[in-house]
This record gives structure tokens, sequence and C-alpha cells, in this order.
């Protein structure tokens, strides 16, 4: 149960906001915003996304620089109410076609019908585009997408690619296109987030895949959807599926811990071919997640050393290595040493040719950040920091600096190997021939290298 819910943007300003109960005192929003801008200013993290002033929980998420929030006096589950945020982003962005500042504010008179018929009174009763349809009936006004920013993991795979239609990801479920008709089309990103840690040495401590297959249908008429993925695909530590299939693990399977599908997918066929039957409904919605803790080879090796030049001197050597095809181009990869905190200036130092780089040294946290535009599949990049330490330097330095965390986004390839081999849908006519795009992506959750 809630009380409140609006969306602010990055300046503060309060686009939507839907008071349901009235126990919530109207000022929360500018409350919400002074209190996540003083975590920022202070030189913290990013605010936690609960956190509780003057006996109101703020939960919050942020989404494509949009900031959903909801408040509430009563005690309810974190997890719960988090979803809840996501899933009302997600239903947002599927009417709407594109999730920012602009298609909202446009489309104000949408949104709230949206939310209220999403919660009443504070209370949830659906998050189901399809459901929503027979209940909401104002048109969207559609935002075009070239004056729009990427937005979200799905852009990234627009990158690199001509084959990819610019409005992959910006588009209605509701809306039709120019002339009334409806472009068929149907998109299934498989989406993995990685975690390793690596010792000093460089082996890998512990490793950690959380994919999901995501889908996205403009298709009419719900027609019967087959995804075929790896043959020699086994779900189970121990080679066997925890459907109670068998599957013989050679060393080309990959091997799934566990696994969840959504309630419209059929696994009927699934112990045969691994194929899951389904009738999309409209809207976004993960047609499975899975993890897996199998050996895996990491796509980045990040090599850091740290030593003393003198006094109240130090230098740092970043040395990273792509370790996949030359033919995958990784995006936004940005990596962190946190240094020691009697660190006064640094000075930075790259390599001969290096374009698209960025430094910075974030003294408000004691922390150096070096961006990479781009890094292209089998090369290599180093960074030289030359520390400045203060007269009350003291300790050792090994101790006080690092780990190294790396963030990354590779469109066009995923660690576990998972593949789709097939998108099959029934066809209701011979000229019945949708477009079908599967794309991937991997992106780093917790990647880090320890000194």
């Amino acid at each position: 149960m809630i009380s409140q819910f609006f969306v602010l943007s990055q300046r503060g300003d309060n686009i939507v906001f839907r008071d349901y109960r009235g126990e919530v005192p109207k000022g929360s929003a500018e409350i919400f915003f002074r209190k996540v801008k003083f975590w920022k200013e202070d030189g913290e993290e990013e605010a936690p996304p609960v956190f509780n002033v003057d006996a109101v929980n703020y939960f919050h998420v942020k989404v494509a620089g949009l900031l959903f929030v909801a408040t509430t006096r009563v005690n309810v589950s974190p997890s719960l109410v988090l979803e809840l945020l996501q899933r009302i982003a997600r239903v947002i962005k599927d009417y709407l076609g594109v999730l920012n500042e602009d298609s909202l504010r446009k489309n104000f008179v949408l949104v709230y019908e949206l939310l209220d018929e999403v919660i009443d009174f504070g209370y949830v009763q659906t998050t189901s585009t399809e459901v929503l349809k027979s209940y909401v009936f104002n048109e969207p006004i559609v935002v075009e997408a070239a004056r729009l920013p990427t937005l979200g993991p799905a852009a990234m795979f627009m990158q690199g690619t001509k084959k990819m239609p610019g409005t992959a990801v910006t588009k209605s479920v509701v809306a039709n296109e120019p002339g009334g008709r409806k472009r068929e089309e149907i998109f299934v990103d498989i989406i993995e987030k990685i975690s390793v840690t690596f010792s000093s040495s460089g082996y890998i401590l512990t490793s950690e895949i959380d994919g999901t297959i995501q889908m996205k249908s403009y298709l009419t008429g719900n027609p019967e959807i087959r995804l075929a993925l790896n043959e020699d695909l086994s779900i189970g530590r121990d080679g066997r599926s925890i459907y109670g299939y068998s599957s013989s693990a050679g060393a080309g399977t990959v091997i799934l811990d566990d696994c969840n599908f959504h309630e419209s997918v059929h696994l009927d066929s699934f112990d045969v071919d691994r194929t899951l039957t389904l009738v999309a409904p409209d809207g976004e919605f993960p047609v499975m997640n899975y993890r897996m803790t199998q050996e895996f080879k990491p796509p980045f090796r990040i090599n850091a050393l740290i030593e003393e030049a003198g006094s109240l001197r130090a230098e740092v050597i970043l040395k990273i290595r792509a370790d996949f095809s030359s033919s995958i181009t990784a995006n936004t990869v940005l990596v962190q040493m946190p240094v020691p905190t009697y660190t006064t200036r640094v000075s930075f130092e790259l390599e001969p040719g290096a374009v698209g780089n960025t430094t910075d040294f974030r003294e408000a946290n004691k922390r150096i950040e070096w961006g990479l535009k781009k890094v292209v599949g089998g090369s290599e990049h180093t960074l030289r920091a030359k520390l400045t330490l203060s007269q009350e330097s003291h300790g050792n330095i090994m101790r006080e600096a690092g780990p190294v965390s790396m963030t990354f986004a590779i469109p066009m390839y995923n660690a576990s190997r998972l593949q789709v081999r097939y998108l099959q849908i029934e066809k209701k006519t011979k000229t019945h021939n949708p477009y079908r795009w599967v794309r991937y992506v991997t992106q780093a959750n917790s990647y880090v290298a320890r000194i």
C-alpha cells in the first residue's frame, strides 16, 4: 500500500504527482529531492533506493534519467514497491513509445489515466499492458524519435549497425503508424549482467551471470510464437534440468544454474528441443530469467599496479585488455579506483594516440576515473596516474588504494553463449511475414579487481 506516487526530473521538477491516501505532507516531493541531492553533495554515493525521513518511507528508482518515487507511512515490502515502480515505468514506456520528460509532459492526461487504473487508493490493481488496453482510451501523442537521445540497454544495439530501424525502441504498442497501419515486428533482447571478482594476481575468484530474455511485441492478432534456444542447453549444476529433463553435459554445453519463465510460456516441447512456445502479450515482458555460475571467459582483464615514487608521491598503472573478437566493440567503458584519502593531486598520462579517453580525479570521494568511449575487441589500453600525497600521509599505500571497478556495455556479445536458434511466428496468411529482431548485450553488474 502506497500513499503517493510522483515522477521528478533531474532538476527536481514535479512532472507527475498523484496522492492516493492523503497521509503524507504535500511537500514530500521537495523533501525527497533535497535529501537525494544532499547525499550527492556530501561526497557519498547515490542515495539508497529506500530511506526514511520524519516517519515517511521513500522508495525510488531512476529510469531514463527520471526519478520514479513512492511514499508511505506504513511498513511495506521494499522489493514489492521497487518492482511496482519499475513496472509503472515499463507500462508508461509501452504506451508512450519513449520515456523522457518531454513525452511525459505531452501525454500527462494519458499517464494519469494509466496511474488511476494501475493503483486504486494506494493498492495495486494491474501492471499488464494487455489488460490496461481494455480500460485506457486516450491516444498517445508520439514524440519524434529523431529528436531524442537513445535510452536504455536496448538502445545500445542501434550503434554500429545499419540494419536496425531508428524506431526500434521508440514505438508505442497502442499507436498506429501514419496511415493507420501497424508495422508488424517483434524484438527479442538477450541482456546479461555479469559479476566478476579478480584476485590481485589476476585469478577469477567469483563469477556469475544474471540474464534475461526480454520480448517486445508489435504483432496484431496475438499469434503463437516459437523461440528455440541452444539444443545443448542444460539446467541445473549436475547437468540435469530442474524440470526433470535430462541433458548430456558436453564441453560445449551451456549450463544454467536455474531459470524461471513468464506465465505465458508453455514448456511442452522444452525437454525435447529446447523450444519455448508462447502467445506474446502486448508490451515488454521477460520471457525467461536465468542465472549462471559456471566458469566463463570474462570480456575484460584488468591489471593494476601501485607503487611509491619517492617522497610523498606514488604512481598507479591501470591496464585493461578486451578478450573478445575484434568485430565487437564495447561502449561507455568506465574504470574507477579509490586512492588514499591523503591524495591531494593527480596527473594523468595516456598512451600515445589514445582517442575518446577522459580522465578525472574526484577529490570529494578520492577516486580516479578513466572513461573510454569505445574499446575494440583484442585491444589493450593503459593509463598512468601520478599521485601527489599530503604531508599527513601514513600507512601502506597498497592497503588504502583500490579495488578497481569497471562498468561497460558490449552489444552483440553474450558471455554465457546462450543463443536464439530461431524465432518462428505462426502465419495468418502467406504474405504475413513480420520483422524479427534478435539482439544481445552484456553489461557489467559488479566487475572488480583487487590490488
